[in-house]
């Protein structure tokens, strides 16, 4: 398999309906925004307050996501969309090192976008805001990125369990 192949692979199988891995998210995205929220620091513009907060609002984002019904397929009658809920069509949970990949590669997504896009653009809005660590919150961001992908790859051969 290719690249681009496996890049549509990992993409499509992201964007099933699957709550309990919603919820895993939605507890991870919890986590991490309470230690933004709640910790100890004295400048919550600096890279460890945003790297948490870029991270917890994609997990946030994506456990939402994967708890819509409706996100399994579009276009769904409302029996198919019902069918999705019975016990007998219940998806397994991945592997272990799966859904820690995807995890880690949606939290350095988050953390990529929001060094990159959202703090470049507070910036060019409000001139007077300073806010300096745009690139170490990129680079974190990014090597997340690649450790879930690298992750992700390396277990990708492994089978769902149940």
């Amino acid at each position: 398999m290719g690249l681009r192949e496996n890049v549509f692979e990992q993409l499509v199988g992201d964007l099933e309906y699957h709550p309990r891995l919603g919820l895993i998210y939605l507890g991870l995205a919890t986590a991490a925004l309470c230690g933004w929220i709640f910790g100890p620091f004295d400048d919550v513009f600096a890279t460890t307050p945003l790297v948490l907060a870029g991270g917890s609002l994609a997990l946030l984002l994506k456990g939402i996501f994967l708890l819509r019904r409706s996100s399994e397929g579009l276009a769904f009658s409302a029996v198919e969309l019902a069918q999705l809920s019975d016990p007998a069509n219940r998806k397994s949970l991945p592997p272990v090192p799966v859904v820690a990949g995807r995890i880690v590669q949606d939290f350095g997504a988050g953390v990529l976008l929001l060094g990159v896009v959202v703090l470049r653009f507070i910036q060019d809005v409000d001139k007077s805001r300073d806010i300096r660590p745009t690139w170490p919150v990129a680079l974190t961001g990014a090597v997340f990125f690649g450790i879930g992908w690298s992750i992700r790859w390396l277990s990708s051969s492994l089978p769902a369990r149940k």
